[in-house]
């Protein structure tokens, strides 16, 4: 009779700490992070709370040097159709149309959007141009019953979310 060894499960990654990693290793570890969680935010996949959509978005978008704004497209109960940059800026803006993002909602037949855009100052506060374009997109998203339910502003210093903030 062989004698059966318990293993107890560990946890790899967390031998890591707080050591200094050389730059192909920060590198490797935001890649491989980047494929985990768009792993949970597949087609079909739930977006199961704010906070899984803002750490995947500040990973996202954390190291990009231009503004990105997108939308991740979800079904009636919030499950992603896709997630996808619509529009590329500059270093301090970026030129949003709503008649595209509606379009591209219609095309993904979504009944819901989370709206996204980048700071690359690394400041996380909106400003009254984002506000603006926040409820110009959902008055146009409105129009064809389509929700928005939120609008994050990402940045390095972390997640802004303008529905937290009474704007949606």
């Amino acid at each position: 009779m062989k004698a059966s060894k318990t293993r107890k499960a560990t946890n790899r990654v967390s031998r890591l700490g707080n050591m200094t990693l050389r730059e192909e290793e920060t590198t490797t570890l935001i890649a491989l992070a980047l494929e985990v969680l768009e792993q949970r935010h597949q087609p079909g996949a739930l977006i199961a709370s704010p906070k899984a959509a803002e750490d995947y978005l500040r990973l996202k978008l954390s190291e990009r040097k231009n503004e990105v704004f997108g939308c991740v497209f979800m079904d009636n109960r919030h499950r992603v159709i896709a997630i996808e940059d619509l529009f590329n800026g500059t270093v301090d803006g970026t030129s949003v149309y709503p008649r595209t993002v509606v379009q591209r909602a219609l095309e993904l037949n979504a009944a819901a959007l989370l709206l996204y855009h980048n700071h690359p100052s690394g400041v996380a506060e909106p400003s009254q141009a984002d506000e603006r374009i926040t409820q110009r997109l959902k008055s146009a998203l409105a129009l064809v019953d389509i929700r928005v339910i939120d609008h994050l502003v990402v940045a390095f210093e972390g997640c802004t979310s303008l529905a937290s903030r009474g704007c949606l």
